[in-house]
């Protein structure tokens, strides 16, 4: 048996943790640089206010109007409230697999027996627990193979008659609610596939689930026959206990306002850099190519710039420091003077086994190992950017903007919430 747990709108949950005077309003959390709207709580949803990615300035006056507690996402608040909702989950099960920062697989085992209390009291236990311990809501689904405890999340949270608990456990609860399910919202049908599968008549879950999974992967794939063979309980889907290394690795985002200095590029990208580099020393990778690109936006009124540099290493590297020295290269091409940059990034491609490389004998590896190990060390320790580069700088102008950012209150000495009694 499979335990979904699920978070409920998590970014805007998590704002109202550790500020009660917002726990009773509705509440909207941005996406990066306070574009778009990514979260909004269930008092919000129910006011008909806060529909994910529309852009906040088409409705910033009617969230005004609404009374809406506006937030930037806290990403440092969310990520440290999520691992202590794993930690409380993983209590009460064998296995846990996380497959996002809302949302989490308990795994019972492949003929494992009801509970004395039964499955409906556990998931009831883990909801409460979660509730006390961390302080976020969540509904828990509990089902035979990953794609039921899918569904019965989804039960959980919008079929009437659940409290925030659905165990699909019989054949006729099952029946119930994929007949109540449209067919795109079963985990891993979209709308593409939603619309092909209407065109044979197929609009609820229910009716996806009857159809002959051999026919189903010839008119479709084979992903789409494992759901169907999951939704009738046949076990198809598994996670890897190990990931594997990443094959190309990016690190890319938009300035929190415009930027037309040739070191604030430079240090933007050099701070790119910086990341992309940690990411592929802790993979244990080297990478044999790297791009660049630094763009103006296609809305501004100006002439819209963009520039890219692809550059091959003679030998492949992990260390910051020749990633560096490509950019000093690449900044006479990516640099145009007048323009109002956006966004820029850095790219690593090819990326090889360190531990397995064999270097060429003529054409030795100038990395420092240790010296990087050391950065690692030290910026794993004292956290990120403890020490740096210098051409990152130490003012960053193009920091992402976020003008209703919260206090981080788990992760910041001076944001720890104080008592006063």
């Amino acid at each position: 048996m499979y335990a979904l747990c699920d978070v409920n709108s998590m970014y805007a949950s998590c704002e109202k943790v550790f500020d009660p005077s917002i726990r009773k309003k509705p509440v909207v959390v941005l996406t990066n640089n306070d574009g778009c709207i990514c979260a909004a709580c269930g008092i919000a949803k129910r006011m008909g206010i806060g529909k994910k990615f529309v852009p906040y300035f088409q409705v910033k006056k009617e969230l005004e109007a609404a009374g809406a507690v506006i937030r930037s996402s806290n990403y440092e608040l969310y990520a440290d409230l999520s691992q202590r909702m794993m930690d409380t989950c993983a209590r009460f099960a064998p296995d846990i697999n996380v497959y996002s920062i809302d949302e989490c697989f308990l795994y019972y085992g492949k003929q494992a027996n009801a509970p004395k209390e039964g499955w409906g009291t556990l998931g009831m236990q883990i909801r409460k627990a979660v509730w006390r311990e961390v302080r976020l809501p969540i509904c828990v689904g509990v089902g035979s193979t990953p794609t039921l405890a899918k569904v019965a999340n989804h039960a959980a949270k919008k079929v009437e008659g659940f409290k925030g608990v659905a165990v699909l456990d019989t054949k006729e609860i099952r029946k119930a609610v994929l007949s109540k399910m449209a067919v795109t919202d079963v985990w891993g049908i979209g709308n593409r596939l939603g619309r092909r599968l209407n065109m044979l008549g197929v609009n609820t879950a229910w009716e996806l689930a009857n159809r002959d999974p051999t026919q189903i992967r010839k008119e479709f794939s084979i992903l789409v026959e494992n759901t169907v063979r999951e939704l009738n309980g046949e076990v198809r889907h598994t996670w890897d206990t190990v990931r594997g290394a990443k094959k190309e690795i990016y690190s890319t985002r938009s300035f929190g306002q415009r930027i037309t200095d040739f070191e604030e590029l430079r240090s933007a990208l050099a701070s790119h850099a910086e990341i992309v580099a940690t990411k592929l020393r802790k993979q244990k990778s080297l990478t044999s190519s790297m791009t660049l690109f630094a763009t103006s936006s296609p809305h501004d009124t100006e002439d819209y710039f963009r520039k890219s540099y692809f550059h091959h290493f003679a030998v492949p590297t992990n260390d910051t420091r020749n990633i560096l020295k490509v950019i000093e290269i690449a900044m006479s091409q990516l640099y145009k003077p007048n323009v109002r940059y956006y966004k820029c990034g850095v790219g690593l491609m090819g990326l090889q086994n360190e531990e397995l490389f064999q270097y060429d004998l003529f054409t030795p590896s100038n990395d420092n190992t240790k010296l990087m190990t050391c950065m690692d060390t030290i910026n794993a320790r004292y956290g990120r950017s403890t020490v740096h580069i210098a051409a990152k700088g130490f003012e960053q102008k193009f920091a992402m903007r976020r003008a209703f950012l919260s206090p981080q209150y788990t992760t910041k000495l001076r944001d720890i919430p104080k008592i006063i009694c």
